[in-house]
């Protein structure tokens, strides 16, 4: 099993495996430091970014998180309103403080460097940090950034920061629903047993209660900013413009019958956008995709009869066994399978959620999870720029309004269909082996080479 509460993390934008994960990965390389032998030896600290993270790394701003970790920072400990303060005082200085007074070397712009040339055999993000005594390596880790946040250090087979170390409870959706049926209780129900057994009930009802409030949040904040996003896109935000227009209309009870799927679209635009201006979000399963969930989750609440707190805790235990099959099974990395294994994982959760909360059966709930996966099979990652924008922004909105359909399909259904789940998540691992490098988070190939802006 993977924890829910390594599944959804609360961190900042704008990439949970080029932000997120080279963050945490540096900020244990800290730790190491911190507890070596030698460590008043060190004179300077480097990092070296690889493959996917050296291609689009200043876009996913990989440096900046590199430089917070090594200084201490944990993505959801850190403020982003300070960040700029932060990265603004290390490159002025040079220096990282260690504990106390004491500091070492390193300047960003030459103590980190992205190595365009090479890729390490494990996974495309890969990262390495050294501490030196002058020419001397006195500590040295490789580390890869797998996905959604989370982070293995090289020689080690899980994430070395997981609560629940991956734990072998059930490896397939056939697995769940077997154990689901044995114990007569639901999806949401076993998830939940199983976070008891990690943690107390109240520590697991308050945990989830906050993940849901952190992306209700993300979303009422989206919609209230405006401005460009950074980068050279020169992108505006446009979440806030929609629903006002939006409003206008439904108080001129001009009301359209979709109208209900113009404020999903509103509600996705709105997370995306604040999490491409480096805001709080929730991995959902990744930054990337962090507004489907949310966006459907807001729909449930807000647009649904049935709409309940209880309802939502539901939704985020169904779709958290759904996003740890995917990951388990295939990856919930884009630069490892492209986007299906983002935007199109965050569709099956949210498409599996929506259907849990609204009362479905077991069955139904892997149907639209099913349903999620096989119509985003093949989607590239391909961010203009190297930017979590163009057009990451806009297919969040897609998959939360596909999630909501699939769910619907799935309701109107007694949980019989042909393609199973676990058939789509193995179809979405094969095509991920299959695709070409280029079109995997890379920004060398797709829209990233034929827009004109690049």
């Amino acid at each position: 099993m993977v924890s829910v509460f390594d599944l959804f993390k609360i961190g900042i934008g704008p990439s949970s495996s080029h932000t997120t994960g080279p963050m945490r990965a540096a900020a244990a390389f800290r730790g190491a430091l911190l507890h070596h032998p030698r460590q008043d030896a060190v004179t300077r600290v480097r990092a070296t970014l690889f493959g996917s993270l050296a291609w689009t790394g200043k876009g996913h701003a990989s440096d900046k998180a590199v430089a917070l970790g090594l200084a201490g920072w944990l993505p959801e400990t850190v403020d982003p309103d300070a960040v700029g303060e932060l990265i603004t005082a290390i490159a002025r200085t040079g220096r990282l403080v260690l504990e106390g007074e004491r500091t070492v070397a390193f300047a960003p712009d030459t103590d980190i460097v992205f190595d365009l040339e090479n890729t390490l055999p494990r996974h495309p993000n890969a990262m390495a940090f050294a501490a030196l005594a002058g020419d001397e390596i006195l500590l040295e880790e490789t580390w890869y950034s797998i996905g959604g946040g989370f982070v293995v250090r090289d020689g080690e087979e899980v994430d070395v920061h997981s609560k629940a170390a991956l734990m072998p409870r059930w490896r397939s959706a056939n697995e769940l629903l077997a154990l689901c049926e044995v114990n007569s209780c639901s999806i949401a129900e076993l998830v939940f047993a199983d976070e008891c057994a990690l943690r107390p009930r109240e520590e697991v009802e308050a945990g989830l209660d906050r993940l849901i409030a952190v992306m209700f949040e993300s979303i009422e904040r989206g919609m209230r900013a405006t401005g460009k996003l950074p980068g050279s896109l020169g992108v505006q935000r446009r979440a806030r413009v929609l629903l006002e227009r939006l409003d206008r209309t439904r108080l001129d009870n001009k009301r359209a019958p979709h109208d209900v799927f113009e404020y999903v679209n509103v509600y996705a635009i709105a997370v995306n956008e604040e999490n491409a201006a480096g805001g709080r979000i929730v991995t959902a399963p990744t930054n990337g995709a962090a507004g489907v969930v949310p966006a459907v989750m807001k729909y449930f609440r807000d647009h649904c009869p049935d709409g309940s707190a209880e309802g939502l805790r539901t939704f985020v235990l169904t779709a958290a066994a759904i996003g740890a099959l995917c990951k388990t099974n295939a990856s919930i990395s884009g630069a490892e399978i492209g986007c299906q294994g983002e935007v199109g994982v965050a569709c099956a959760m949210a498409a599996a959620g929506l259907t849990a909360a609204l009362g479905g059966s077991d069955r139904q709930v892997e149907n639209a999870a099913e349903i999620g996966i096989e119509h985003h099979l093949g989607m590239t990652c391909d961010p203009v720029g190297g930017l979590v924008q163009i057009p990451c922004i806009e297919r969040n909105a897609f998959g939360a309004v596909k999630a909501i359909n699939a769910a619907s399909l799935a309701l109107r259904g007694d949980g019989e269909h042909v393609v199973t789940l676990d058939e789509a998540i193995e179809t979405m691992r094969q095509t991920g082996v299959d695709m070409q490098s280029k079109y995997k988070e890379t920004s060398r190939g797709g829209l990233a080479v034929n827009v004109r802006n690049c």
